[in-house]
């Protein structure tokens, strides 16, 4: 896969990973960017969601992006923001652009500060591996990731949209909950990506959950460099949402620990706002997702977390399916369980149908199994 038109981006291994991986990155475009962004709503948010959140509020263009995996630089103070606009000044002074048209985002482990004199010395040689190859990017972007996440679509007359995220834990909507980036060629008025930008959001990434909880790192953003031309602005915002969606599946898929992606449709109900919450505290409850796990298809727990979701319910024209077996409808219905559970066990990806019998609006969310492996990747996450 190759970035869209204008764009390149490099790849290093900077010494912040144990593993000796790539960890540094970047993505640089030949032309100022329309551009749309959303950060983690946490309190305790990192330093580079606070800069970023700053230059989307002026809302100049931007020109390039820098990354770094394996430190965090959350809760770091003074020194962490100074640390953060360093390595985007130094990013700005290797490629001969502004500062503040330099976005940053960082990603590890909470509470140590950058290695500073790594950084430096990295982002002096990315221009060095500059290239159109999309891979090396999503490579180095990732932690706990068991594999590279990448979506593209092209768009009548040739402009493209190419997207990358990393996510695997620490993982529940509130915004961002991992890192997602979309890049395209396409040309498209800035005001109008940003007001369509939340509603994508919400419908994508803030309908992925892993474990419950929300990063401190966390964002994702859209930059658009114009340089295939315009296009139709609906056909590009659905497009859009295409690799948005593509992409979120993809991380609830590779869960820490995960086997079973985990996907809850909720129709019927009184609005979509309610519709999304029923499904994502279905897919965040440790109980249905323990039972996804065993491949036991105990629909009482749809039931409870429904409930707790504090969605509006008719439960008497209520309906539950599993893998498109039926279990409920108002009332307990008879069915197989051996089979429906030996449905579940031989899938990859167990499908929960919910009505809740009160409207129209329908929500989809994502998440995946929880199992044993999970508990060990974050016991020894540290140490």
């Amino acid at each position: 896969m190759t970035f869209p038109r204008g764009f390149r981006a490099a790849a290093l291994a900077a010494g912040l990973k144990p593993s000796g991986k790539t960890d540094l990155s970047c993505v640089v475009s030949s032309a100022d960017c329309a551009w749309a962004f959303a950060g983690t709503r946490s309190t305790t948010a990192a330093a580079s969601v606070l800069r970023n959140r700053e230059l989307y509020a002026s809302g100049q263009s931007v020109r390039a992006l820098v990354v770094n995996a394996g430190v965090a630089n959350a809760a770091t103070g003074r020194q962490g923001a100074q640390d953060n606009a360093a390595m985007a000044d130094a990013l700005g002074s290797v490629l001969n652009i502004p500062e503040d048209a330099v976005l940053t985002a960082s990603t590890g482990i909470i509470g140590h500060l950058l290695p500073m004199d790594k950084v430096l010395s990295g982002i002096e040689h990315l221009p060095e591996e500059l290239s159109d190859a999309a891979l090396p990017f999503a490579t180095a972007i990732m932690t706990t990731d068991t594999k590279p996440k990448t979506a593209s679509v092209t768009l009548p007359g040739g402009a493209r949209i190419v997207g990358m995220a990393k996510g695997s834990g620490m993982i529940h909507p509130d915004m961002a909950t991992m890192f997602a980036f979309a890049f395209s060629d396409a040309q498209v008025p800035q005001d109008a990506l940003r007001a369509a930008f939340p509603g994508i959001v919400a419908r994508t990434f803030n309908a992925v959950t892993v474990d419950g909880d929300t990063s401190t790192s966390d964002l994702t953003a859209v930059l658009a460099n114009g340089q295939a031309g315009p296009v139709e602005l609906p056909a590009f915002l659905t497009a859009l949402e295409g690799v948005m969606r593509d992409l979120a599946r993809q991380i609830a898929a590779d869960g820490e620990g995960a086997s079973k992606l985990l996907t809850v449709r909720v129709g019927g109900a009184a609005s979509e706002a309610e519709a999304l919450t029923a499904a994502r505290t279905c897919c965040v409850s440790p109980l249905l997702k323990s039972a996804v796990h065993g491949s036991d298809p105990n629909w009482g727990r749809v039931i409870m977390a429904v409930g707790r979701s504090g969605a509006k319910v008719d439960i008497e024209k209520m309906q539950v399916s599993v893998q498109g077996i039926p279990v409920f409808a108002g009332k307990p219905l008879a069915y197989d369980a051996a089979n429906t559970s030996a449905e579940m066990k031989a899938a990859s990806e167990v499908v929960f149908d919910i009505n809740l019998g009160v409207g129209q609006a329908r929500g989809e969310a994502w998440g995946c199994d929880l199992s044993a492996e999970y508990v060990s990747i974050n016991a020894d996450y540290t140490t």
